[in-house]
């Protein structure tokens, strides 16, 4: 069967994912040829025009259309014989026209709404073409005889891209809230993974079955030292810190975050950004308390962490989620990170 019309949806599939995830430069038109007054005019007319109700309208009518093209394309090629060049032409211009309308109303949300919930948005639209581009790479790669496993998965796939853009958040009060919660659980993980491994008399590497290649499970260097065993107090009590700030974080954002001034909107995304470096910091700590354990590195991860911990907590008291009644556990929980460090920084002096 002629292929071409699946090869050029591919391809123009391609090139908007490319355009997403290269940001702002992905655009398409003149605007980088313009003078910075003019950009500056354009950004400010942009904001001002700016409607979010008709913008979340038009975002979800387009992923519903999206939806509606995956179905009609996966169909078409379920059973033989396959469609005519001429209707498989219109159902590939019909899907990359649903997928380049969900990107075009994306770029049309205003970096003044947030970064963070332009990410979110972009994300999702992302996921669209990347759903839509597995089912076109499928199509064509498969006889037209029955629908296959693979073909049905990989519809439902961007069935439930779509259905998922329907729960994006609204604004950059909400997408950074939701940020944070992400990052909160990952942290949530790693404390419990920590807590299981570190049990008094536990083998951290119990899970793991014995290999001739890896030595004998009486191997010193999968069980823990004392002094190592000294040092991994402090390291947790420095994770539960870190879950402690982002949980803390999260409901100062819930309670007293606003979308509706910029400073206000920067300040939300000045907190998601650094939420954002808490969880590979934590991870970073936590692998460095397995066995064998450099000390050294330890100290160094624990620093790493106390540092994101105390900027994410100083930026949450100067911001407007931290209002003067609130001030109290931001300085208890600066506190608790520097009580940990300092007991990591004691064990480990020696060191350096």
């Amino acid at each position: 069967m002629s292929c071409v019309p699946l090869e050029a949806l591919r391809g123009g599939l391609e090139a908007a994912l490319s355009g997403l995830r290269g940001g702002e430069a992905g655009r398409s038109g003149d605007g980088g040829r313009e003078e910075p007054e003019q950009q500056q005019q354009q950004k400010e007319e942009e904001e001002a025009a700016f409607d979010p109700g008709g913008f979340w309208a038009a975002l979800g009518g387009a992923f519903e259309a999206a939806s509606r093209e995956a179905s009609a394309l996966s169909l078409a090629f379920s059973r033989p014989p396959a469609p005519p060049p001429q209707d498989q032409e219109q159902l590939a211009d019909r899907a990359l026209g649903a997928v380049l309308a969900a990107a075009s109303i994306y770029y049309r949300l205003p970096k003044s709404q947030g970064t963070t919930l332009r990410k979110a948005v972009r994300d999702a639209t992302v996921e669209l073409a990347e759903g839509m581009i597995q089912l076109t790479e499928i199509l064509l790669r498969k006889p037209v005889q029955s629908v296959s496993r693979e073909q049905l998965i990989s519809t439902g796939s961007v069935w439930e891209a779509c259905d998922r853009a329907s729960a994006l958040p609204r604004d950059n009060q909400a997408a950074v809230a939701l940020a944070i919660s992400s990052c909160l659980g990952i942290v949530k993980d790693a404390l419990e993974e920590m807590e299981q491994a570190q049990q008094e008399g536990a083998d951290p590497y119990g899970d793991v079955l014995e290999d001739e290649e890896l030595g004998s499970r009486g191997n010193r260097d999968v069980y823990w030292s004392e002094a190592d065993r000294r040092l991994l107090g402090p390291c947790l009590g420095l994770v539960k810190a870190a879950k402690a700030c982002l949980k803390k974080v999260l409901g100062a954002v819930r309670a007293h975050g606003q979308a509706d001034a910029a400073e206000r909107v920067a300040q939300l995304d000045d907190l998601a950004d650094m939420a954002a470096d808490v969880s590979p910091s934590v991870d970073e700590l936590a692998l460095s308390t397995y066995p064998p354990v450099n000390q050294l590195s330890v100290r160094l991860n624990a620093a790493k962490l106390a540092s994101v911990l105390k900027k994410m907590l100083e930026i949450a008291r100067s911001s407007h989620v931290c209002p003067p009644s609130e001030e109290g556990w931001v300085k208890f929980l600066l506190g608790a990170v520097d009580h940990n460090l300092d007991r990591i920084k004691s064990l480990t002096q020696s060191l350096v």
